[in-house]
């Protein structure tokens, strides 16, 4: 047997763990041999000294076995995923799904709630009455074999060790460390036995990583561990730095999903970020021969209405609304609605999107602890993009809150978060946006350290 003592020692002292002691760290995670404080000193040592690609492999497949591996029999297609570390306006994964499934592919999306300042997709989708993320397993596997999308919680069978792991690491300061970051998203991809994944790393100033450097080692790092575990895998780097799409908060979200995927409205950003994704993960089923094939195929699925069909039988399938038309009837409206007028004329030249997803918390659309209950109603609507010029009094968004005093504080909140330069051509100017897909990362050759 293995001492959880030893373990960390070695790992304090810089070596390479050997699989026999990553397997015991996650086996003790799973059955509560290891303490808390035990885990936390490992996950420290981790966090400083890091861990080589064959260590992060090796503890991945560890806690993807730590519970229930799922499997997909008789499946139309071939069974694909998408994951994205998170972000302020981030609904392409009510997009994506459905668009994969009309091309061919099998989606089962396991997705999570909001976490500090970025919107959850199962929040999302529990705003549409009735909708119910925790299905059956006979439940599931109709739905995917009728809609061939299903996005649902991850229940408390999938990587068990990584619920405990993560939330000791919420609580000591180790939640950035690289290696476990991997780990933790790759072991409940794995699990839910995929046969391709598409990785959305955000960076920015709305980002888990506001630095490219950093970005790029987290991405380089899911995709060199996901083809060292057998899962072929691609990520692209996506812009935080300003909300995605014209809205932020769940039911709004929605909303504008359901707009989008029926064509009434699709921003450029919004639309780009998820014709991108939703191309490499045709590509990587085998749906496409290349990546001009995979866009249109996926605009097609968007323009002749496939996916937004595929969506609603999704909807219907998980005890939703039946059509489209009903599910927006039932969204939840907030009673108070105003505008965030803009201070001054100038150029909409930055956006603190941290602070923007912090102002949304504060409305009730978020949670400051793990047991908050979350207000669907709230949040923003009609967020112009950066670049765009304003006059003073001319909205910069629009506030859904649901009291007076909740609006006003938010509209102050967003008036210091959105910055309007007076002077756009001055010497001061601020660079302009750059485009919204940064990079992509393939898998390498050879791993590289992580």
């Amino acid at each position: 047997m293995l001492l959880p003592a030893e373990v960390i020692r070695a790992k304090r002292d810089r070596h390479a763990l050997a699989p026999a002691q990553i397997e015991a760290f996650v086996r003790g995670l799973a059955d509560g041999s290891w303490s808390e404080g035990q885990a936390a000193a490992l996950a420290m040592a981790i966090l400083l000294n890091g861990m080589d690609p064959g260590e992060c492999v090796a503890l991945t497949r560890a806690m993807t076995h730590s519970g229930e591996v799922l499997r997909w029999p008789d499946m139309p297609g071939p069974v694909l995923d998408k994951h994205s570390t998170g972000g302020v306006g981030d609904k392409v994964s009510l997009m994506l799904a459905p668009i994969v499934a009309a091309c061919g592919g099998v989606v089962p999306m396991i997705s999570g709630r909001g976490l500090g300042h970025t919107g959850g997709t199962l929040d999302k989708l529990e705003s549409l009455p009735g909708y119910g993320v925790e299905p059956s397993r006979e439940t599931l596997l109709a739905v995917l074999r009728d809609a061939g999308c299903a996005i649902v919680g991850a229940g408390p069978t999938l990587a068990p060790a990584d619920k405990r792991l993560y939330a000791i690491r919420d609580v000591t300061a180790t939640v950035e460390s690289v290696p476990l970051i991997t780990a933790s998203i790759l072991s409940k991809k794995l699990a839910a036995g995929l046969q391709g994944l598409v990785l959305d790393v955000k960076v920015g100033n709305g980002a888990f990583m506001p630095g490219l450097d950093d970005a790029r080692a987290l991405a380089g790092s899911l995709v060199a561990v996901a083809a060292g575990a057998g899962l072929p895998a691609q990520a692209l780097i996506t812009d935080m730095n300003q909300v995605l799409g014209h809205s932020a908060g769940n039911a709004l979200e929605v909303r504008e999903a359901i707009d989008f995927l029926t064509g009434i409205e699709r921003e450029p950003r919004l639309l780009e970020v998820t014709l991108a994704l939703a191309a490499r993960l045709l590509c990587l089923g085998g749906l496409a021969a290349g990546m001009p094939e995979a866009r249109a195929q996926a605009l097609r699925a968007l323009d002749s209405g496939a996916a937004a069909e595929r969506f609603a039988r999704m909807v219907a399938g998980l005890g939703g609304p039946g059509d489209l038309r009903q599910a927006m009837q039932q969204l939840p409206a907030a009673p108070v609605q105003c505008d965030v007028p803009a201070p001054q004329d100038g150029v909409l030249a930055a956006t603190d999107v941290r602070a923007i997803g912090l102002a949304i918390v504060a409305l009730g659309g978020g949670r400051r602890r793990a047991g908050d209950r979350i207000d669907p109603r709230v949040g923003l609507t009609q967020v112009l993009p950066l670049g765009r010029s304003v006059q003073k009094g001319q909205p910069l968004a629009r506030v859904h809150a649901v009291s007076q005093a909740d609006a006003e504080a938010a509209v102050a909140a967003l008036q210091a978060a959105m910055h309007i330069d007076e002077n756009p051509g001055g010497p001061a100017a601020r660079p302009a946006p750059g485009p919204v897909i940064c990079e992509a990362i393939m898998p390498a050759p050879s791993p590289r350290s992580v």
